[in-house]
């Protein structure tokens, strides 16, 4: 028998509870319990004006943002229109039935005021590796570091090719906010300082982006984001945005050990990381504070015409000599200097020789130096450093870190397939650590609600 039609009667009376309504096993409910903005306004308080009208609530305006990025939900207009018919999103950022969503632009004049100037973003971000610390989630004995490709919101056709490109023309009157944030940061380790070579095309939109090719396609204009994480269960203790560029990402590591030590007292026992990160001053950074580097060595000293390498040659570190495997000595000075100008160059490189008479008369010099009168070898002032690195690679604690390694690299899938973070929105180096903390801030509260999900109440009947 077929029911009645079903039409609306309107009432003069509702009884309805959100609570009711939101399923117990919801991801919000268990990101809920780890979400503390008990402090924020008095964070913000002098940042607010005590005159003019009512502010929109700031906690509404981070409740709204967490649940874009935990949801890949990525335009501020489409977050909007989704906490407005959303029950389970009108719960988590504390709005009844009857209440207002602020609208989209409200987002934006606060991002570029008053969050951007009390770091606030940050100082929420560091609140949650707080609470995963709180929780035992982080040991701070093993933590890895990485980087991954973010394509910025730039294209190829609306860029200048690096002869055309002078930064010194530009009106700072007229200028667009991203091309003001590139000229702020030009002295900064993390963008223009971080390497004098040019990228190939300069993006008029955002020129802080790299024009990078580092995926072996393609080229396009990109940021880094750099995640610094403990390895027991993949938190991040740390995030920092960069150029796509190998000495900033590299670069970025230094500031991001430094920046969880001051913070949180957290100071690994080993830091895990691909070869990007094994050159020579980066180990010797890391083994002067005690960091065992769990790094495969950077190291270009290998032949590809089968004579011997640096690696065949014995160290004696006692007299400053290589041996060779014929058991002669290689050299750095053959007799003392008055004039220190003619000792070590002290440009970090020492070079050792072999005396032209013994390579002459050695019976494997056809192995060894063909092309040449005498061996020579060169020395990195960091070489101690990159062969405290090559004995740690020997270990079983090694290969064990390699695969730790990957969680790092999931952390990366997991921001670019389910929160949707292929692509910035925001432009200039403020807008790229805005996203990048704001996305970090999600996946951390994922995973407190993964691991100690809520606790299930039964219903009333």
């Amino acid at each position: 028998m077929m029911g009645p039609r079903q039409e609306a009667q309107p009432a003069l009376f509702y009884e309805f509870s959100l609570e009711d309504h939101v399923p117990q096993n919801h991801l919000l409910r268990s990101i809920d319990r780890f979400v503390d903005l008990s402090g924020l306004r008095a964070y913000l308080a002098d940042f607010y004006s005590h005159t003019g009208r009512p502010s929109v609530d700031p906690e509404l305006l981070i409740r709204m943002l967490l649940v874009g990025y935990c949801f890949g939900i990525r335009s501020e207009r489409r977050l909007c229109e989704e906490v407005h018919l959303n029950l389970a999103y009108r719960w988590f950022c504390r709005l009844d039935l009857s209440d207002r969503v602020p609208d989209h632009s409200t987002f934006s004049k606060n991002r570029h005021g008053r969050f951007r100037d009390s770091e606030l973003l940050r100082h929420l971000f560091e609140t949650t590796v707080a609470r995963c610390i709180e929780e035992g989630l982080v040991s701070g004995q093993r933590m890895a570091v990485d980087a991954s490709l973010i394509e910025a919101d730039a294209n190829k056709q609306n860029s200048t090719p690096k002869e055309e490109w002078d930064a010194g023309v530009i009106n700072l009157a007229d200028a667009p906010l991203a091309v003001r944030e590139y000229l702020e940061t030009l002295d900064e380790a993390a963008f223009g300082a971080a390497s004098e070579v040019q990228p190939k095309f300069t993006s008029h939109s955002d020129p802080a982006s790299q024009w990078t090719a580092a995926r072996k396609g393609p080229a396009f204009f990109s940021y880094s984001d750099n995640y610094l994480i403990d390895t027991d269960h993949g938190v991040i203790v740390d995030v920092e945005a960069t150029r796509s560029i190998r000495q900033a990402e590299v670069g970025s590591t230094k500031t991001m050990l430094d920046r969880v030590k001051v913070r949180f007292d957290l100071h690994p026992e080993r830091l895990i990381a691909d070869t990007a990160y094994g050159t020579g001053p980066m180990l010797g950074w890391l083994v002067d504070r005690k960091i065992a580097p769990h790094i495969p060595v950077f190291d270009k000293s290998g032949r590809s015409d089968g004579t011997w390498t640096r690696a065949d040659f014995e160290w004696d570190a006692e007299n400053d000599h290589y041996i060779c495997p014929e058991g002669h000595e290689l050299k750095q000075f053959r007799r003392n200097y008055s004039d220190p100008n003619r000792g070590p160059t002290g440009k970090g490189t020492a070079r050792y020789r072999a005396l032209k008479e013994v390579c002459q008369a050695c019976p494997s010099k056809a192995q060894c130096c063909p092309n040449a009168d005498a061996r020579k070898i060169t020395r990195e002032e960091h070489e101690d450093a990159r062969q405290v690195a090559r004995d740690i690679a020997k270990t079983e604690q090694y290969v064990i870190s390699m695969k730790l390694r990957k969680k790092v690299e999931m952390l990366f899938a997991h921001l670019k397939r389910i929160l949707g973070l292929n692509r910035l929105r925001l432009r200039g180096p403020c807008g790229a650590k805005d996203e990048f903390l704001l996305a970090a801030t999600a996946q951390n509260l994922r995973k407190l609600a993964k691991i100690l999900p809520a606790p299930q109440q039964p219903r009333n009947a």
